[in-house]
């Protein structure tokens, strides 16, 4: 990476940026608060504010579009990518802007208008919820007293029935002639009319108030059915008006691509004008700092002779520079595994060409079936060629490319062609019972019967998987001139692990081998004693401190136990082909039967490959990240 400082003139400036901008060869560093001195800045605030409100209406309007009429996209359409904008379209963009907003505005009132209609709709239905219980109350709920009779609506926070309200106001209040109507009653609610003379009126409050009368909150001047009918047409109008309004929206949504188009043209209005806020300019001239590519330099050159009269710097780049990952076509794919964990620091090594190269060879020992393999190779190859997606999705196809290869391999090793549906096939139509270790020319590995040396293959793996990270710290340490680390922290354990596989082999092999094991594991053993506790005070410490650290032992035999998934893994997807062939072929050779068969075999295999697919990159990128990663990047 290097720095780059563009000097131009001012008049220029826009269209060096605009070059820059789609050229995308260069990173602006991000400079100070305060210009240089001598030099002065751009306050573009408003425009940038303007541009940003405008990328915002964009966004919230595609996100009401896609609520109401969502896009219609088939299966495979993901594969596509983003719809890249050509340079000659963008002046047409431009030009349409205005009125796109105007649309996206509309959108946007629209969808506030059903808002407003659904608050208005739970208004209605709080209102006739409220209304319910007097439906049969033949007067409105404000009826005034008449010259002689007084009138109270109201309710009581009880169930009562004639009777029990009768001889309750009877016993409190034996002077009080009423008469009551009781229009609802639930386990918590009575709803009744009152009538008593007007001049016992205060008589008739006081004796109701103590068992809770209450009259209604809002009562009207029309009879609680009118009420009701009249809300209900309301409820209906405004259930019309948000029809026509979603409708509306719907219509609308023709214009997705355009307003797509145009939130992508204000973004970038948006940082080319953040951009000129932060370039130091005089009168006549302007300054612009970056990061560039060492190799892109020659094409920058190049670019700004063409654009305008620009004297361009180059200079060594600094610890603040970012870090662009540059991999051949091998490991590129694999470089989104990385930057999902983090980019690298630049003290670290890009571990994309290791983490490419393990990715795609477990993800093949766990899916390990060669017609499995086979069919992602051809679908990945499908994609590219039909879809021609962006570089980011091309990237993830070609990555499950690859581990399609390595799965074919592994299929290969292990005797799965889509489980044993070869031998099965053959044994089903002559009737000659075969096996898969028969059938296939060469040896193979069955993970049912040799389930034991596979074990003990994947753990080698594994130690040759976490070795490989250790070797990476130890060459990060020795870059660093941490020579104690690299030799004493990662070296001796390095050793340690060796003379464990070694000690391991001698256990198959011969008792000098075993021996020569134990001798290489002593001695470095022996060797973290003495210096992993070399920063501790005192000899006693140090002691301490070096013992302790042989703990770390468990660590380690912990995370080489996690490459027992590559067999469990292994085991689990050609179990499952197999119990699926096994199923179709229940059915025999008839042509109903083999009708049968052909769809539990179809059937069957697709489940067999989603779930395991999945299992196999989750499982494999955890190898990555917990166990490898671990040992020695840091990002």
């Amino acid at each position: 990476m290097k720095t780059v400082r563009i000097i131009a003139l001012r008049q220029d400036r826009k269209r060096v940026l605009e070059h820059l901008q789609d050229s995308a060869l260069i990173h602006v560093k991000k400079s100070s608060d305060k210009a240089a001195e001598g030099f002065e800045r751009l306050d573009t605030s408003a425009q940038l504010k303007q541009f940003e409100r405008n990328a915002e209406l964009t966004e919230q309007a595609l996100k009401i579009l896609s609520k109401i009429a969502p896009e219609k996209k088939g299966m495979l359409d993901s594969f596509r990518g983003r719809k890249e904008i050509d340079p000659d379209e963008i002046g047409r963009i431009a030009a349409d802007s205005a009125k796109v907003i105007g649309i996206c505005q509309k959108i946007v009132k629209l969808d506030k208008q059903r808002t407003d209609y659904a608050a208005e709709q739970v208004r209605i239905k709080t209102s006739l919820a409220q209304l319910e219980p007097w439906k049969k109350l033949d007067i409105p709920l404000n009826t005034k007293d008449t010259p002689t009779t007084a009138v109270l609506i109201g309710t009581l926070p009880k169930m009562y029935d004639d009777t029990l309200l009768s001889e309750y106001l009877a016993k409190e209040c034996p002077g009080l002639i009423f008469e009551f109507e009781i229009l609802y009653t639930s386990a918590n609610m009575t709803c009744l009319t009152f009538f008593t003379p007007k001049k016992q009126r205060e008589m008739a409050e006081k004796v109701l108030r103590t068992i809770g009368f209450s009259q209604p909150l809002n009562p009207t001047s029309r009879t609680p059915k009118v009420k009701m009918q009249r809300q209900l047409d309301k409820s209906e109008e405004i259930a019309q008006k948000d029809e026509d309004a979603k409708k509306q929206i719907e219509d609308l949504a023709k214009y997705r691509e355009d307003i797509c188009e145009t939130q992508d043209y204000f973004i970038l209005r948006s940082e080319k004008y953040k951009v000129l806020s932060e370039l130091d300019q005089t009168k006549h001239v302007f300054v612009l700092n970056g990061y560039i590519p060492e190799e892109d330099c020659d094409k920058l050159q190049a670019l700004c002779e063409k654009v305008a009269s620009c004297v361009v710097e180059f200079g060594e780049a600094d610890e603040d520079a970012p870090v662009k990952l540059k991999n051949n076509a091998f490991a590129a794919p694999a470089q989104s595994i990385v930057t999902m964990y983090s980019t690298p620091s630049h003290e670290d090594i890009d571990p994309t060409p290791l983490l490419a190269f393990f990715f795609y060879f477990f993800f093949g020992m766990m899916f390990s079936d060669a017609g499995y393999g086979l069919l992602m190779i051809i679908a990945t190859a499908l994609a590219i060629r039909i879809f021609k997606p962006d570089k980011k999705m091309r990237d993830n196809l070609k990555l499950f490319q690859y581990c399609g290869v390595a799965t074919v391999l592994w299929g290969l090793i292990f005797g799965s062609i889509f489980g044993d549906a070869p031998a099965m096939f053959y044994t089903m139509f002559t009737g000659q019972p075969i096996t898969m270790k028969e059938l296939l020319p060469w040896p193979t590995l069955d993970t049912q019967k040799d389930a034991l040396m596979i074990m003990i293959m994947s753990i080698g793996l594994g130690l040759v998987h976490i070795l490989v990270g250790m070797g990476c710290k130890f060459y990060v340490c020795f870059k660093r001139k941490e020579y104690a680390k690299a030799f004493f922290d990662t070296g001796l354990w390095m050793i340690l692990l060796v003379g464990a596989a070694v000690l391991a082999a001698g256990m198959a092999t011969n008792q000098t081998v075993l021996m020569i094991g134990v001798g290489i594991m002593i001695a470095a053993a022996v060797g973290l004693v003495l210096t992993q506790g070399r920063e501790k005070k005192g000899i006693f410490g140090k002691l301490i401190g070096g013992v302790a650290s042989l703990y770390d032992v468990t660590s380690y035999v912990s995370d080489l136990l996690s490459y027992s998934r590559l067999l469990a893994l292994g085991l689990t997807t050609g179990v499952m082909a197999q119990v699926f062939n096994m199923l179709s072929k229940l059915f025999g050779t008839s042509p109903v039967g083999i009708l049968f068969m052909i769809l539990i075999f179809v059937v069957g295999h697709a489940i067999t490959i989603g779930l395991n697919a999945l299992g196999s990159y989750v499982h494999t990128m955890r190898l990555q990240y917990v166990e490898m990663f671990s040992k020695f990047y840091e990002g």
